[in-house]
């Protein structure tokens, strides 16, 4: 280009310079710019057309014009008191998860890597590149399946916690206080939970971590103080690259069921970095030509409504370290035990539950005789067998010598997964009726509509707490366990994030 005397700079600012003048105009008719509440103007503006018509404001600027209104301020108490129970629960998997294999091959890679601006792992203290770091965390976070879950209105499921990865490296980076952690936490559920509630990512084959990128990369960019132009251009970049199918989660599950949604993170937070040192991204990457939506469900979408009521409040947090589809059965399993003295007397156990959670978790022969821990904690036949002959389920009873236990596999044969309509109802998604038949002919029902955990059965802070120390006293002494608890309940008075990520050091 310098042959013809032009500055490939001057090219590049002035394009950045009408990007922003044509951003912030957009902007300003969506309330931002003027005295008009933004909240309300989002709701007018986005109820002027589908998504995947292409007219009006975009997804990606209305994600961006409702992070900007967000404050800790504004949020309502119960809100702010979820989003802590969040970061406890999500810490605690961490430390459930930090010595498996997945989480040892993530942190072997990022230990190899130094960085200027570094972020921190979490319990090993290792610092890397912000990317790696928020890729290790994420695999410690998600490997037991152990962390919350939200099922959306059109019956996708998936794990807005995940999202909590990107959020603790990107409030370490820019000294962030706790309230702008829980702040970031309500925004990245909020973009994940109203995203999934209408689009049918499950419908098209599409995973939820892709939705989970989605989250990330709004909360990661406000946290890193990005513009309202810059967190588009993330969004694009992170939405107009990265798309995850299903087939991590079909067949025989390997490794990828606890790398996916870590390396979704990883992706939005070096997005983040991208669009904050000048890189553009795909404009109206949701419903342009040849946008998200257009390509992926080849319909209009309907616009999310954010705001009130907030997604956080319909997550669940589990009591079973196992897929969400199958904390009811579970449950529903250790209640059938007292009808029987030993599973021999079983002739059949019949489950009665969504069609979802049938296709996610029980589909296929691999379900009933799974040859991996990432297969095992994702059947509902074979988290039925554990519960009904153990009466509880140990994370090691997804290892040898338990996946081969002829007498656990014998049990597991006898159990059958049957759809039901009235569990297909999104209010009544985790539905479960467990049917014992006994050889001697009684037929025993329990039937668990919400599970210990759920929003309409939440667990206790007690419960929650007690979760956390099982998880937590493997790797620290009762003193630290109960100095961290101390900050977490209080994380809203810590003036950097970071001070939180250091006390998880083993």
């Amino acid at each position: 280009m310098s042959g013809y005397g032009i500055s490939t700079h001057g090219i590049i600012d002035e394009a950045l310079r009408i990007s922003r003048r044509r951003f912030l105009t957009k902007v300003a008719a969506a309330g931002l710019a003027t005295g008009v509440p933004v909240c309300t103007t989002i709701a007018q503006e986005t109820q002027r057309s589908s998504i995947g018509e292409g007219k009006g404001v975009s997804l990606g600027e209305t994600l961006v014009s409702y992070a900007a209104s967000l404050r800790y301020e504004n949020l309502p108490e119960d809100v702010i008191r979820i989003a802590k129970r969040t970061i406890l629960d999500t810490l605690g998997c961490a430390f459930g998860g930090y010595t498996a294999g997945p989480s040892k091959i993530a942190m072997k890679l990022a230990s190899d890597v130094n960085s200027k601006q570094a972020g921190t792992i979490l319990l090993s203290g290792i610092r890397t590149s912000p990317d790696l770091a928020v890729f290790a965390n994420g695999v410690m976070i998600r490997y037991l399946d152990f962390n919350d879950a939200y099922v959306s209105q059109m019956n996708g499921a998936g794990h807005p916690s995940d999202t909590v990865a990107a959020l603790l490296t990107a409030a370490e980076l820019r000294q962030r206080s706790g309230r702008d952690l829980i702040t970031a936490a309500v925004l990245a559920y909020e973009v994940y939970c109203k995203i999934g509630d209408v689009f049918d990512y499950l419908g098209h084959g599409i995973d939820h971590t892709t939705v989970t990128g989605m989250g990330a990369v709004v909360g990661a960019g406000k946290l890193l103080g990005l513009s309202p132009e810059e967190i588009v251009h993330a969004i694009g970049i992170t939405v107009g690259g990265n798309t995850a199918t299903r087939q991590g989660r079909a067949d025989t599950l390997s490794n990828w069921k606890a790398y996916a949604a870590a390396d979704a993170c990883r992706k939005a937070i070096f997005s983040v970095q991208l669009a904050r040192n000048g890189m553009t991204g795909p404009s109206a990457v949701f419903e342009g030509r040849y946008g998200f939506f257009k390509v992926m469900s080849r319909k209009p979408v309907a616009p999310p409504q954010l705001g009130e009521p907030f997604g956080i409040r319909r997550a669940f947090t589990k009591r079973f370290p196992l897929g969400q589809f199958s904390q009811t059965v579970a449950q529903a399993a250790v209640e059938a035990r007292p009808f029987f003295k030993s599973p021999d007397e079983l002739l059949e156990v019949n489950i009665h539950a969504s069609r979802s959670a049938i296709k996610i978790m029980a589909d296929g022969p691999d379900k009933w005789r799974p040859q991996t821990h990432e297969t095992a904690d994702h059947s509902i036949p074979y988290s039925a067998g554990l519960a009904l002959m153990y009466g509880k389920i140990d994370p090691d009873y997804y290892e040898d010598p338990y996946l081969h236990d002829p007498r656990l596999l014998d049990l597991v044969s006898r159990i059958k997964c049957l759809p039901t309509d009235e569990a297909d109802k999104p209010e009544l998604a985790n539905l479960c009726e467990l049917e014992v038949v006994l050889k001697s002919g009684p037929r025993k029902t329990v039937r668990v509509e919400y599970h210990r955990g759920h929003f309409n059965n939440p667990m206790t802070d007690g419960e929650m707490e007690e979760k956390f120390c099982l998880m937590a006293q493997k790797h620290l002494p009762p003193d630290r366990v109960d100095n961290l608890l101390r900050i977490i309940w209080s994380v809203e008075k810590e003036p950097e994030v970071s001070n939180l990520i250091a006390a998880t050091r083993v």
